[in-house]
């Protein structure tokens, strides 16, 4: 089986095991991970994106530090749900994450996310120096509970 990265393919997830999300930006990505019964999310950190060797090497630190069994990108929309310059970025992404890692690769539309993770950080009383700190991993963590929330559906 080819390792796509796809909306409905999620039959290739297990049930269990921890899954991370990605928040991907131009400079800056987002990671959360589930825990491994995949019913909590919590943020985990931004990266800086550099180049790509640089890039794939800390994301698989954090697969294998976590033993994650599947990696999730969140796939950037406009709010009509047309695509958005950022759209093709996060594919290429996706199918690159899908060529080097042995886990499976899927998307996620996230149209909403950085709007949601401001207001969550906002609602815990975050300052805005926070918020700007940890809005891309907020946004991550929401990536992946609306795929979990899609995936038990």
């Amino acid at each position: 089986m080819a390792n796509t990265p796809d909306f409905t393919d999620l039959k290739a997830v297990p049930g269990t095991g921890r899954i991370v999300g990605l928040d991907p930006g131009t400079a800056k990505v987002g990671v959360a991970i589930t825990d491994e019964l995949q019913k909590t999310v919590r943020r985990l950190t931004t990266l800086n994106r550099s180049n790509w060797k640089k890039f794939l090497n800390e994301i698989k630190a954090v697969i294998d530090e976590y033993d994650a069994i599947a990696l999730i990108v969140g796939l950037p929309f406009n709010f009509d749900g047309s695509e958005s310059a950022m759209s093709a970025e996060a594919r290429d992404m996706a199918r690159k994450f899908s060529l080097s890692l042995d886990i499976p690769v899927l998307l996620q539309d996230e149209r909403t996310t950085t709007y949601k993770a401001r207001r969550n950080l906002w609602d815990l009383g975050k300052s805005e120096t926070q918020v700007q700190k940890l809005v891309d991993s907020e946004a991550a963590a929401i990536i992946l509970e609306d795929f979990l929330s899609m995936s038990r559906s």
